[in-house]
């Protein structure tokens, strides 16, 4: 289940927690983009960076035995350590490792390591199956507030061709029948919750509970509508 999903269904887990920890206070517009364009039994999905691991995941479940994939994975140390296939090489910038890897191995091997390491950034492409799987392989860009002439951002760093109904229905949860459709995210962090009598400013940062809202707007078939929940991650 994608993280959006999981908050408007009530759900608080780590992943949610962990894939708020890179916010401030704030309003962060144009957040969880998604444009699907559905053609009789198949999805045109297309989103922004905060849904690659989880579609990556889903499509990684798709594969049975080898399979070819290329792309890179963004951490903060050297995935070629711990990796069970090979790495071309590791780009490093301001303390950001990706490394870049064209190969051939099998899906269990990447979700070892995303199971093992849920912090680091999977912009993977590979074909499946049931779905044709591309992801921009590069890092995201960090969360900032909106700011006044900020160019609106568009939903274009993964694109994917599916069959694969569960997919459509986690990202299009609370949508009926439809031929195209555009969703983006609206969160406002009003307050950060420290914990008690931690001193260490990257554990005050990373175990710190953010509480505000989301609103999620939809355009469905060119009819408007939102819903906003409030949250705490």
């Amino acid at each position: 289940m994608s993280v959006i999903k999981k908050i408007f269904s009530g759900i608080k887990d780590e992943e949610v927690h962990a894939d708020f920890t890179k916010y401030s206070r704030g309003v962060f517009t144009n957040k969880y983009l998604i444009n699907v364009k559905r053609v009789k039994d198949k999805w045109n999905i297309k989103t922004s960076a905060e849904f690659v691991n989880y579609i990556v995941r889903e499509c990684l479940k798709e594969v049975n035995g080898e399979f070819d994939v290329k792309g890179v994975i963004v951490a903060t140390f050297d995935v070629s350590k711990e990796a069970g296939f090979p790495v071309q090489r590791i780009k490093q910038f301001m303390g950001i490792k990706q490394a870049v890897i064209e190969t051939r191995t099998t899906p269990d091997k990447i979700i070892t390591l995303m199971d093992k390491y849920p912090k680091a950034f999977f912009a993977l492409t590979f074909s499946t199956p049931n779905s044709e799987l591309k992801v921009k392989a590069k890092a995201p860009k960090s969360a900032k507030p909106a700011a006044t002439g900020d160019k609106e951002p568009v939903a274009e760093f993964l694109s994917v061709k599916t069959t694969n109904k569960g997919i459509a229905d986690d990202l299009l949860f609370g949508i009926g029948d439809f031929k195209e459709v555009a969703i983006k995210h609206i969160l406002n962090i009003k307050d950060i919750v420290i914990p008690k009598g931690e001193k260490d400013p990257l554990k005050m940062r990373e175990n710190a509970v953010r509480k505000g809202t989301i609103k999620r707007m939809m355009i469905v078939d060119e009819k408007n509508s939102e819903k906003e929940v409030e949250f705490e991650a």
